[in-house]
């Protein structure tokens, strides 16, 4: 061990000094051995049997020595909610005493930073199941999760975590991915700008939000988790980097985690052009780069990059991975003899505890008066759990109306006959293996379906009411007859022709189907659990198929992770009405769309696909992408990118392009009025998409580059005006370099992607421009105050 240096206390744990010099005489003082214990975590209670939450989770983890790992300290506590189940308070205090044994047996007193997950809520017991990411996208209502993502924060850091392992940037390109749920959507406008919210979000209650997956993760091949991606550059550049552009520019994140494919042949934890040339060097990215769990020794054990661990650990620090994340694999002895032998300069570590302290430092976890003990357990007496047991309330009554607005928002009514809303039915019969499941609504992040699972016999935690629940109380006259017909992927069909009697006898049959999210095939949607068609799983085609062979106006709901084929439904169904996994206010958001007590405004971010074998496929197919005279394969979707229904009417009129010709660094200006026609409230979703017709590269035939929600009571009429910067219509070009081409371009206010309602020819004027990462991002959008017409 290196000599000890004494730490000038007086110095690093002073909040009024400069971070960097706080950080600078931390550094000075610590041997090699503390400072790389900053760079690694651990994951207490985390199974090494199987039953794995994390992939390979079985063959990486290993006992780890607390006595000889702590008096060098330690950078990262793992998942220390989302591991087993336990109150919350006696949580924050188990917590908080594992803080103060970790600061005490060290020699600097720092404490570690504790990270949970967090994608659709607190992955924690007792914490609210809001809507998973896709529903978030389904909203179109950046402002919404922005609130949602504030409330999260807050309910960490109430508990004691500082890092939150969300959003998901990655962009859909294959649907039978098991992660889709855990996206926002297939185009990167969207995703980027609800992300961005998110982080937003979280990182104004001071929790670290952490971006994921950096890069191509979700371009897998043939939708196989943790695959190789085929992915060319400018796809890359185009799709899959700019909501993490858009993210680090806007949102003030302060982590990063890698993705655990390689591009072309190298993997992103061993990725310097990336994780440093990119990131840091042209974003100007400052915080932290963590690795996605076990990333570093994959680079030995699935990539095969490395002979050994330390020359695992050379690799991602040398790339930039500053934090090795869940357990101590290849950052500690192995990284510790690399660099005593020379094959790793310690100059790699100096500069990855420089980033690890620099964010302690802004926790507040190097101040002198730092305290873990959480503000809601003040007065309470730590050696009495009976008085600390539901002293702290993750799933409030705030929480709770947050997570049923944003379901409300979420749910899309894909097609309806008129049968919609349900004008007091006598009879309802109710069908499904998704109409009496409580988990239903919930997906694989959440803590009841991520780890509750592996712990049968404990209590949910929070109220999971089941549509026949909802629906029960929606329609309090109704009779209510509930029939399983099949299971979610059993392929049992003994129950369909009890499911076709019930529905015969009833005045509507609502059949409920789609997903059971689960992890590495032990569900149907989520981590590991992907699909080689988007068919239903199991037998639900036939039970939706036989129950609109009988008669009965049926009306298909979906509680699924991702878009399915739906057959004759697309067709013959009353109705269609599609929720991503909508948490757990979602069956009363969707029992109040089948009334009509509210009003669909929920739009697809993805596209539904008519053949469940016609992908992979997105609505941002160039040219060639779409249906053409030389296959015999038909892409076109059921339902397209950016599609819903209302219960009311928008009439879009009076377009006015008030600047229609701009040179290649100027702005368009156009606008037009929405009009609701109906006869009650409701909600349009304005979206514009740019089509380039002549370009220098291939181009998708549309990309969207604006939306905004219009909210007009019936007769109301709004005006809205549109400023789009030439930067917008930017591109990779041949040359590596994003140009802007001088040339026509058509500018389409649509209600989805192939719902083009008003359409502007505008024409780039000048020489070509090129831009860079400080290029702007937005069309401007301004909504008039709504008039009576």
């Amino acid at each position: 061990m290196a000599v000890q240096n004494t730490p000038d206390l007086s110095l690093w744990n002073d909040p009024a000094v400069p971070v960097a010099e706080r950080v600078d005489a931390l550094i000075g003082a610590m041997t090699l051995e503390e400072k790389i214990a900053q760079l690694f975590g651990v994951w207490v209670g985390a199974s090494d049997q199987g039953g794995e939450v994390a992939p390979h989770q079985h063959d990486m983890e290993e006992a780890v020595d607390l006595d000889a790992l702590l008096p060098n300290g330690l950078g990262q506590l793992t998942r220390p909610f989302g591991t087993v189940p336990v109150d919350p308070a006696l949580g924050a205090l188990s917590l908080a005493r594992t803080q103060r044994r970790i600061a005490a047996t060290n020699r600097f007193g720092i404490p570690a930073l504790a990270h949970d997950e967090c994608l659709a809520g607190f992955a924690a017991w007792g914490a609210t199941a809001y809507p998973v990411p896709l529903s978030w996208g389904a909203a179109f209502d950046p402002d919404t999760v922005r609130r949602m993502a504030a409330a999260i924060g807050r309910d960490m850091r109430g508990v004691g975590v500082h890092q939150g392992l969300a959003p998901v940037l990655d962009v859909v390109r294959d649907a039978r991915w098991g992660r889709v749920e855990e996206t926002i959507g297939e185009d990167p406008y969207l995703v980027g700008t609800v992300a961005t919210a998110y982080v937003q979000g979280l990182e104004s209650a001071g929790i670290v939000a952490t971006l994921k997956h950096f890069v191509g993760y979700s371009a897998s091949r043939a939708g196989r988790n943790l695959a190789p991606s085929s992915v060319g550059p400018r796809e890359r550049a185009d799709v899959l980097l700019p909501p993490f552009e858009m993210a680090i520019r806007e949102g003030g994140v302060r982590s990063v985690m890698n993705a655990y494919t390689d591009i072309d042949g190298v993997p992103s934890a061993a990725d310097e052009e990336l994780l440093t040339g990119l990131l840091r060097d042209t974003w100007g990215f400052e915080g932290t780069v963590v690795a996605d769990y076990f990333a570093i020794a994959f680079l030995k054990t699935l990539h095969g990059l490395a002979g050994d661990w330390a020359e695992a650990a050379g690799a991602a620090l040398r790339a930039g991975v500053d934090v090795e994340l869940p357990n101590v694999k290849t950052y500690g002895a192995p990284l510790l003899d690399a660099v005593a032998d020379g094959r790793v300069p310690e100059a790699l570590v100096d500069r990855a505890v420089r980033r690890v302290l620099s964010q302690k430092a802004a926790l507040g976890l190097l101040d002198a008066d730092w305290n873990p003990v959480p503000a809601a357990l003040d007065g309470t007496d730590p050696d009495d759990p009976a008085t600390l047991r539901g002293r702290i309330d993750l799933d409030g009554p705030e929480n709770r109306a947050l997570a049923r607005t944003l379901a409300e928002k979420a749910v899309v009514l894909l097609s309806n006959d008129g049968t919609l809303p349900l004008e007091r039915p006598r009879r309802i019969a109710l069908i499904g293996p998704n109409a009496d499941e409580p988990v239903a609504v919930l997906g694989c992040y959440s803590f009841p379906q991520h780890i509750g699972v592996r712990h049968p016999g404990t209590p949910l935690g929070i109220e999971l009411p089941t549509l026949r629940d909802t629906l029960a109380a929606e329609f309090p006259e109704a009779e209510l007859t509930v029939v399983r017909g099949t299971g979610v992927d059993d392929g049992d069909l003994s129950g369909l022709p009890e499911a076709v009697r019930a529905a015969r006898e009833a005045d509507v049959a609502v059949v409920v189907l789609g997903d059971r999210a689960g992890l590495f095939g032990r569900g149907t949607s989520g981590e590991g659990c992907d699909v080689g068609t988007l068919a239903l799983p199991g037998a639900q085609q036939q039970l939706l198929d036989a129950l609109l062979d009988g008669g009965t106006p049926v009306v298909t709901v979906l509680l699924a992770g991702r878009p399915y084929a739906l057959g004759r439904a697309v067709g013959e169904s009353a109705a269609i009405v599609q929720s991503f996994f909508p948490g757990e206010e979602g069956t009363h958001a969707i029992a109040g769309v089948l009334s009509g007590r509210v009003n669909p405004s929920g739009r697809l971010p993805v596209s539904v696909p008519r053949d469940p074998g016609s992908q992979p496929s997105t609505y941002l197919g160039a040219r060639l992408a779409h249906v053409s005279g030389v296959s015999s394969i038909d892409p076109t979707p059921a339902f397209a990118f950016g599609h819903g229904l209302s219960y009311t009417r928008f009439d879009w009129a009076d377009l006015v392009v008030e600047a229609g010709q701009a040179d290649t660094d100027g702005e368009f200006a156009l606008s037009f009025t929405v009009r609701n026609a109906g006869d009650r409230q409701g909600v349009e979703v304005v979206q514009l998409y740019l089509h380039d017709p002549v370009a220098s590269v291939v181009q998708p035939v549309q990309r969207l580059i604006a939306y905004t929600r219009v909210d007009l009571e019936p007769g109301e009429v709004r005006r809205v005006r549109i400023t789009v910067p030439a930067d917008l219509a930017s591109f990779t070009g041949r040359d590596g370099r994003r140009v802007v081409e001088p040339g026509v371009l058509e500018l389409r206010l649509a209600a989805s992607s192939a719902d083009p309602r008003l359409t502007a020819e505008v024409t780039l004027t000048g020489a070509e421009r090129h831009v860079d990462h400080t290029r702007r991002l937005h069309a401007t959008v301004v909504q008039e105050a709504a008039a009576r017409v």
